[in-house]
């Protein structure tokens, strides 16, 4: 469910499927169709678990502090379909999605593909019409069969693996981590994140099978708080301010800066040493420990490890301070894993229903946990008129309608 696909689908007459169907050809076909437009991209690929978005975001201002024009594909939206597809931070218009679908009707997409499928196609189609410079692109769901696989990366990108999606990707740490490796090309560098011994193992061995140089946090590279080292390049940057917290997020500011130097050396362009200072504080991401109220954060952790970074942040940022939780997730996450883990910093639960047919229903997980139940609008209105601290987490789905509110 994409807020807003549907206008667009039915203004155009252009049918897609709402389910998930892993698989390329009809990525493949429907590209073929469209004339190619991912040919003409000059694109880093993002997979992995945790970690994408903000990797990615970091990887956009540096981009964008080095005068490149960068389109960005990421899920889920923040508010609407509008959100998934942007240029330089502005999502694409109206009368910009028109065009795309005007030129997916003409090419006869008519219920060849998924509605992420689709979206995706969206999205290349209007970064070929831009021209942008630099398209950053992150996977859906896993790597190797998602829809967005089916380009060459100048760089492939893996900030963290760990369980999920098990029904589609599998139920160990080394069958996800084949999926999230299958981004990885011929001869085309790749830069990952801490990953767990077994899915490192799985990612390296692909790496070496598509001869593709290979970046690991730890080895290639490191960050020793505010510094960052990289050996090969002998380089070292000192005193990185930046704006997300929490230590999970100074590695992927340090696999954002590696992956860009692969880049910028591809694209031969000088690196600027204080232009990624500037774009590391600058960078922001909507849902990841974001202030949205003087007393209210959200944070779209949805899974164990991500919890377990978002409760290493709070305690980080609240030290001998218990605070209140707003929980809504997808049944199909370890919701009793992530209460547990929430459970040791919280000083209330309170489990909101929200608006999606995969969400956990409230009255399930308060028999899980002790807690308070609350509606949409009965939680939007206990955040803006109640001053204890709180954090908002579970989905980025839950995020996006409590925003709305």
């Amino acid at each position: 469910m994409i807020p807003k696909l549907d206008e667009y689908k039915k203004r155009w007459q252009l049918p897609s499927d709402d389910v998930i169907k892993p698989g390329l050809q009809r990525m493949l076909q429907a590209l073929q169709q469209l004339g190619q437009p991912q040919q003409s991209l000059q694109v880093i690929h993002f997979a992995g678990t945790n970690g994408k978005g903000s990797t990615l975001t970091f990887v956009e201002q540096m981009a964008r502090e080095h005068g490149l024009t960068v389109g960005k594909f990421m899920s889920p939206c923040i508010v609407d379909v509008h959100d998934q597809i942007q240029m330089n931070g502005q999502p694409i218009t109206q009368a910009q999605m028109d065009a795309g679908f005007k030129q997916m009707v003409t090419a006869g997409l008519q219920n060849l593909l998924t509605d992420f499928e689709l979206l995706t196609c969206a999205a290349l189609q209007h970064f070929h019409n831009e021209q942008v410079d630099l398209v950053l692109l992150e996977a859906g769901m896993g790597g190797r069969e998602d829809s967005t696989n089916i380009v060459m990366p100048i760089v492939s990108v893996i900030p963290s693996i760990a369980l999920e999606h098990t029904n589609f990707l599998g139920t160990t740490l080394a069958q996800i981590a084949a999926h999230k490796a299958g981004i990885i090309k011929q001869e085309r560098p790749v830069v990952i994140g801490r990953l767990p011994k077994e899915a490192y193992e799985v990612v390296k061995a692909e790496a070496q099978h598509q001869n593709a140089p290979f970046f690991a946090l730890g080895e290639a590279f490191e960050i020793d708080g505010t510094t960052y080292h990289h050996k090969a390049r002998q380089l070292e940057i000192r005193n990185l301010q930046r704006r997300l917290l929490g230590t999970h997020q100074g590695e992927n500011m340090a696999v954002a800066i590696t992956s860009f130097l692969e880049a910028a050396a591809t694209l031969s362009i000088a690196v600027d040493i204080a232009a990624i200072e500037r774009a590391v504080y600058a960078a922001q991401v909507a849902g990841r420990f974001e202030q949205v109220l003087p007393h209210v954060y959200f944070d779209g952790a949805h899974n164990p490890a991500s919890i377990a970074a978002l409760v290493q942040t709070i305690q980080q940022q609240f030290p001998n301070e218990q605070v209140e939780i707003v929980l809504g997730m997808l049944a199909d996450k370890d919701v009793a894993q992530a209460i547990q883990l929430l459970a040791t910093v919280a000083s209330k639960f309170i489990f909101v229903d929200f608006d999606n047919p995969r969400a956990m229903k409230a009255t399930q997980m308060l028999e899980m946990q002790a807690g308070t139940i609350m509606t949409l609008p009965q939680a939007a209105n206990y955040l803006k008129h109640d001053c204890k601290t709180k954090i908002v987490t579970g989905s980025l789905y839950l995020l996006s309608e409590l925003r709305a509110l």
